[in-house]
C-alpha cells in the first residue's frame, strides 16, 4: 500500500509540473505566422501599442472594432494573440487566475479592445482554475457553437472585437445557472472608481493585462 501511494504521489507531481511548464511555454511561444507577414499595399498601418493613455468612456453596446491580423499582432502580446485571435486556451491555475482571485470590486474588460465584459460582482470560485462568472454585462458577450475536440460547447467571444474569451456552461450558481469560463489573459481589470492601467483611449490594450 505505501508503495502504491508513492507512485500515485509521483504521478500527481508530474501532472502539476506539466501544467506549470505549460504556463512558462505559453509566455515564450510565438503564435502561428499569418498568411502574409506584412499588410497589403494601401492597408492602414498597424497602430503602435499605447501603454500610458486611459480609456475615459466604455465603447457603447453595438460598437465594432475590426482590424487586420497584422494590426492585432501589433496590439497584443504573443499570449494574448494566441488566445484572443487563435482561440487558444491557457493552462489552469496560472498567475492571472491567482491575481484575479484577489481583485476587489470593479469591471473586467476585453484585453483586446477595452470593451466591458463582466462585473466583479458576478465572479465566483468554480474550482476549475479559470476565472468564472455567472453573468455577463448586457450585450457585451456573444456565443457560437464550438465542435472542436470531439465536443459540442458554446464558445464565447467579445461582442465588440470578436476576441475569443472561453466557453459558457450550464453548471453555474444561481441566479443564472451559467458558468462563463474565461481565459484570464483575455481580461483587463478596472477597480471600482478607477481606470484600467492596460487600456488606451482607442481601446489599445497595454502590458498590464491580467495574465495567468
Amino acid at each position: 500500500m505505501p508503495r502504491r501511494l508513492t507512485i500515485v504521489t509521483i504521478i500527481l507531481i508530474i501532472a502539476f509540473a506539466a501544467w506549470g511548464v505549460g504556463c512558462v511555454r505559453q509566455s515564450s511561444a510565438s503564435p502561428p505566422a499569418s498568411a502574409a507577414s506584412t499588410a497589403p499595399a494601401g492597408a492602414p498601418a498597424a497602430p503602435a501599442p499605447v501603454r500610458d493613455h486611459q480609456l475615459q468612456e466604455d465603447p457603447p453596446v453595438g460598437d465594432k472594432l475590426t482590424l487586420t491580423d497584422d494590426q492585432w499582432r501589433a496590439r497584443l502580446s504573443l499570449e494574448q494573440y494566441n488566445v484572443l485571435r487563435r482561440h487558444g486556451t491557457e493552462p489552469p491555475f496560472c498567475g492571472g487566475y491567482t491575481a484575479i482571485k484577489h481583485n476587489g470590486p470593479g469591471t473586467y474588460h476585453c484585453a483586446g479592445c477595452g470593451a466591458p465584459l463582466f462585473s466583479a460582482e458576478a465572479k465566483f470560485e468554480s474550482g476549475t482554475g479559470w476565472p468564472s462568472f455567472f453573468q455577463q454585462l448586457p450585450g457585451r458577450v456573444e456565443t457560437e457553437s464550438d465542435t472542436t475536440h470531439g465536443m459540442v460547447r458554446s464558445e464565447i467571444h467579445c461582442a465588440r472585437c470578436g476576441g475569443h474569451l472561453g466557453h459558457v456552461f450550464d453548471d453555474g450558481p444561481r441566479p443564472t445557472g451559467l458558468r462563463y469560463c474565461i481565459n484570464a489573459i483575455a481580461l483587463d481589470f478596472t477597480p471600482a472608481g478607477g481606470v484600467s492601467a492596460a487600456t488606451a483611449k482607442d481601446g489599445t490594450p497595454g502590458s498590464a493585462a491580467v495574465q495567468p
